[in-house]
């Protein structure tokens, strides 16, 4: 048994050794797992009652017709059918418990690595990661584990059919034997086929989830034919690899089909022989068929379990891979708030995949109580490197580092809940209006308010519905454009941080609400605050003390911001002037 779970637990291909932090946690369990296979083989012992029952029945209690043994076998029979029940019992109980241990223990690093993973790379399903664990969790409760058991102790019945007869035991062996063949190649044959077409059908349920959020511009523009078209595309691509998939499963179990039927009438044949030779009575003949069917009925069980064991094993190997990214990070000693001292080195991002960098060469600093502008044509690499800043993506090479310290690990972490961000991009989250501008976390009721006001906010919010306790989000309040955003600066400055990065906060704002956000900006600023953002408008570039021009992705000016503005005007748009050949000298010119 523990060799068979080290076998399902090791979810790493052939050849390549990585971290299966899942898998680990599973095996601290390994005790309770073979506590469990004990019971299991106890079971399978007893589960051979009715079988020696019967066989006693036919060959002495109706030979004798003694009542007296019918009785003393029937209350064996009876005392052994409560034990074996009372085992059931225990071992369902211990699987439950052991189960909902294991969802409590491995859910919330799920969540959190696919959460991250999102942020980061954009490509995880949480949905998908989350089910994996219902998958887990439902295998380790279920049948499928119970078959999985139960399968390497078909060699107690082996060792019973051979007290019968050697030639019983040696047809209950090759009969196992053939079973095991048919198993492992479905797996050999499925496994391959049923992991990409789960890879499929995480893609086609990311691309609907990601469409659906924006349903309302795609319904407006006319988008939905050429969204269904995609989404249909990878969900055909899902479904033949589905549909190989269980034609080559269903070949396989047509085979296994015809064994469960041929078994065991070769077994009553071979039975039959062996009582016209005087080997073997009546009652051994019924007795070695229910054998050979106790023997086969876990292999069997396997068969028709299949499925949900590969789903079982490909959800632990998608959550071993989710999580071993992501199982770093709790190791990471905590480090103390952060004063503010950014420092960019050598910068260069590349995505993957992509044929130029996105960014390249930016090297700067920025003390507290500064306003950084980060100004550039559209495609420039503003919104790369206001993510960079926040640890949001991992730099090609180079590094952003906060107070001496890189700042992605560090977001991971626990720096995101000491600094502020406000994305291009503003959403808000389930709940109210009170709890997202708190983070979700505990309510301060006064710094609520405080953050509020700062950006002008406070009046607005007491006009909605339940004023602070307007619910947001799915069926809730729908808030406008200017609205979220100031809600999202609101979030971002709340509990002062001493670093924010703004991703052109003032987008959707109005003139009024610009102005508020200038004068949160200089209040920021004398707090020791440093503020980095990026803007299109001229009016946020007045309150910064420093100014970044972008390129290209390149940094071509750094420093003052009047400085540096009026250097970018000059170099971007200074004239080429064409190399022109110099006119014949004269000769009176050349005497002069």
């Amino acid at each position: 048994m523990p060799t068979l779970l080290d076998r399902f637990l090791n979810t790493n291909p052939p050849g390549q050794a990585r971290g299966n932090p899942v898998s680990d946690l599973l095996r601290q369990f390994k005790r309770s797992f073979a506590f469990v296979a004990l019971i299991t083989l106890v079971t399978e012992i007893l589960s051979i009652t009715p079988i020696i029952f019967m066989w006693n029945v036919f060959d002495r209690v109706i030979s004798s017709r003694s009542l007296v043994t019918l009785v003393s076998l029937l209350t064996v029979v009876m005392l052994a059918y409560g034990f074996w029940s009372a085992l059931e019992w225990v071992r369902t109980r211990m699987m439950i418990r052991l189960s909902l241990r294991i969802d409590w223990d491995i859910a919330p690093q799920t969540f959190d690595a696919a959460f991250r993973r999102q942020a980061q790379r954009r490509d995880a399903d949480v949905h998908q990661a989350l089910n994996d664990i219902i998958t887990l969790r439902s295998f380790l409760t279920g049948a499928p584990l119970l078959a999985l058991m139960s399968a390497p102790y078909a060699v107690v019945f082996i060792l019973i059919g051979w007290a019968f007869h050697p030639y019983l035991a040696l047809f209950i062996a090759v009969a196992t034997l053939i079973q095991l063949l048919a198993a492992y190649s479905t797996s050999r044959i499925t496994t391959p086929a049923l992991r990409e077409a789960n890879q499929a059908s995480s893609a086609a349920q990311r691309l609907a989830a990601h469409s659906v959020r924006h349903s309302d511009t795609a319904l407006a523009l006319g988008m939905l034919p050429a969204i269904r078209q995609r989404w249909f595309r990878l969900h055909q691509r899902f479904l033949g690899l589905q549909v190989n998939a269980s034609e080559s499963a269903g070949l396989l179990g047509g085979i296994t089909t015809f064994l469960a039927h041929a078994m065991p009438s070769l077994q009553i044949a071979l039975s039959g022989f062996l009582v016209i030779q005087g080997e073997l009575t009546g009652g051994m003949m019924i007795a070695a068929m229910f054998l050979l069917r106790q023997a086969i009925r876990p292999l069997a069980m396997v068969m028709g379990s299949w499925d949900a064991i590969q789903s079982a094993r490909l959800s632990l190997e998608r959550l071993n891979a989710l999580v071993a990214e992501d199982e770093d990070i709790a190791e990471r000693m905590a480090l103390p708030a952060p004063q503010g001292h950014l420092e960019v080195h050598e910068l260069l991002y590349h995505p993957p995949g992509a044929r130029n960098p996105i960014l390249h060469g930016l090297h700067f600093q920025a003390p507290p109580g500064q306003a950084l502008v980060i100004v550039g044509a559209s495609g420039s690499g503003k919104t790369s490197l206001i993510r960079l800043l926040v640890g949001l993506m991992a730099p090609t090479e180079g590094g952003v580092r906060l107070d001496g310290a890189e700042i992605r690990p560090w977001i991971l972490d626990d720096l995101g809940r000491r600094i502020g961000y406000v994305p291009q991009e503003v959403d808000v989250f389930e709940g109210t209006v009170a709890e997202n501008i708190a983070r979700l976390g505990p309510i301060d009721a006064d710094k609520v308010v405080q953050a509020a006001e700062r950006i002008g906010l406070h009046r607005a919010i007491l006009a909605l519905p339940q004023g602070y306790e307007t619910r947001l989000g799915m069926g809730g309040h729908t808030l406008t454009g200017g609205q979220k955003q100031r809600l999202a600066i609101a979030r971002a400055v709340y509990g002062d941080p001493v670093y924010i990065v703004m991703d052109e906060p003032n987008a959707s704002l109005d003139e009024d609400a610009e102005n508020k956000l200038c004068e949160l900006i200089v209040q920021l600023k004398q707090q020791g605050t440093l503020l980095i953002f990026s803007t299109h408008r001229p009016r946020l570039v007045a309150v910064a003390d420093l100014a970044l021009v972008l390129h290209d992705g390149g940094q071509i000016a750094y420093g003052p911001v009047k400085d540096v503005i009026a250097s970018a005007k000059r170099r971007l748009s200074a004239p080429t002037v064409p190399a022109v050949a110099a006119p014949p000298s004269r000769p009176h010119a050349q005497e002069a």
